[in-house]
């Protein structure tokens, strides 16, 4: 245990990739006790051989359809028609773009590398200040992964043996809130720093608007229309969600099908090393539940915590602390089979924690020294990472106090999935 322990923090501290990092700490362990090497290969397999990770492909592939098939404009359009004449307000619409946005994409990624884009040129040619925009279009890709569709939610289900259709659900209301608690800080930033707005949109605007914008509006209708009504299944929902938005952008006429190979190419990219660290992490996992470290650490908590909220208060700074310097979904696959057992022991239901774990790393996304959606808007708009960090600042305060709420009164996440499903 202390070898596998030595060499996965050693390999992490020489900046070894992570799924590198998994699978030679694994390798580490299973030589050292003579474990047969037909492990590793049963293992590799059987973790990303699973019907529910399908949906990770597919959802990610949409996002990159909806990016480039003028989905996301018609959709950013609507939003500033709808709320831009409100104080601060194309940081209202950011945000309610992003509520929208996230209903199909699933990625916070996804949210910032494509809609975030067009989020930042339109605030900047409006006069907002660009630490300010910058700052809300963060806050508001913390959104994409808690609302449904959510890839986070696919991978911990998966791998927790958790209900992905009850994740999504549980995901609505905390997601909107989200998107609430966000729109009053920019309404009082904006209030006291006296950033412009927009005239009000008159009613034939608001109308061609949502015209122009209807059939993208579908697709979470679509997608949670079908999960709640029992028609498909979370990853056929992913399926049905990429055929549609191809559809669509085809219709938009701002996509040809010459750009399909490139988009599929690029997604197959990113789905192999996120498939990579799933079959190491469940090399990884088998190799933790060899040497009963899950066992340990529930022993761990046991001994020291009584009450299941002080031992949430402590695996959520323990999940801060990950999330501040490793990826998502690689912090999903490691940590869900240590966690688990932890949460099932002190009776901590499997949706709540599922949504706290996911919010918790997203608020990661936002902070040094990793920081991956830091690192994008530093691509996308040329500003230093660390002043984009330094403005995110009080988003992340406020996300932590949100997460806080979520975690002392669960039925805010667990109100609807107890409702419709049970």
């Amino acid at each position: 245990m202390l070898l596998l322990a030595f060499t996965f923090i050693l390999l992490l501290l020489l900046r070894v990739p992570v799924s590198f990092t998994l699978l030679m700490s694994s390798l580490v362990y299973i030589f050292a006790n003579d474990i047969p090497l037909r492990v590793v290969t049963q293992r590799l397999m059987a973790g990303p051989d699973s019907f529910p990770l399908m949906a990770v492909p597919f959802f990610m592939l949409a996002g990159s359809i909806m990016n480039t098939g003028g989905i996301t404009s018609r959709i950013f359009n609507f939003a500033d028609k709808m709320v831009g004449h409100y104080t601060g307000g194309l940081g209202h619409a950011n945000i309610l773009a992003s509520i929208i946005f996230s209903g199909m994409s699933g990625t916070a990624i996804a949210d910032v590398g494509g809609l975030g884009a067009i989020e930042l040129k339109a605030m900047r040619d409006a006069g907002y200040p660009e630490d300010f925009s910058l700052a809300v279009t963060a806050g508001s890709s913390a959104i994409g992964p808690i609302i449904p569709p959510s890839v986070p939610a696919v991978v911990f289900g998966a791998i927790g043996g958790v209900s992905i259709g009850r994740l999504f659900i549980g995901g609505i209301v905390p997601g909107l809130l989200m998107g609430l608690v966000m729109s009053i800080l920019v309404y009082f930033q904006s209030k006291k720093a006296g950033y412009p707005k927009r005239e009000k949109a008159s009613v034939r605007e608001r109308l061609v608007a949502l015209k122009e914008a209807f059939l993208s509006l579908l697709t979470p209708v679509i997608i949670l229309g079908g999960i709640m009504g029992g028609i498909f299944t979370p990853t056929e929902a992913a399926i049905i969600a990429t055929l549609y938005s191809l559809a669509l952008a085809l219709y938009y006429k701002e996509f040809t099908i010459r750009d399909i190979p490139k988009i599929v190419l690029d997604t197959i990219g990113t789905m192999v090393s996120v498939l990579f660290i799933v079959a190491a992490a469940s090399l990884f996992g088998w190799v933790l539940a060899v040497s009963q470290l899950p066992q340990a650490v529930t022993g761990i908590f046991v001994s020291y915590f009584s009450s299941k909220y002080a031992v949430l208060l402590a695996i959520m700074l323990i999940l801060f602390f990950v999330g501040t310097f490793m990826e998502t979904i690689a912090a999903i696959t490691i940590l869900t089979p240590i966690l688990m057992p932890v949460a099932n022991h002190f009776g901590i239901d499997p949706v709540h924690f599922g949504l706290l774990l996911i919010l918790n790393l997203m608020i990661g996304l936002m902070t040094p020294p990793v920081g991956m959606v830091l690192y994008v808007l530093s691509s996308v708009s040329g500003v230093p990472f660390e002043r984009i960090a330094k403005s995110c600042i009080p988003y992340v305060v406020l996300l932590t106090i949100t997460l806080l709420i979520f975690l002392f009164v669960p039925q805010i996440v667990l109100f609807l999935p107890n409702l419709l499903f049970d």
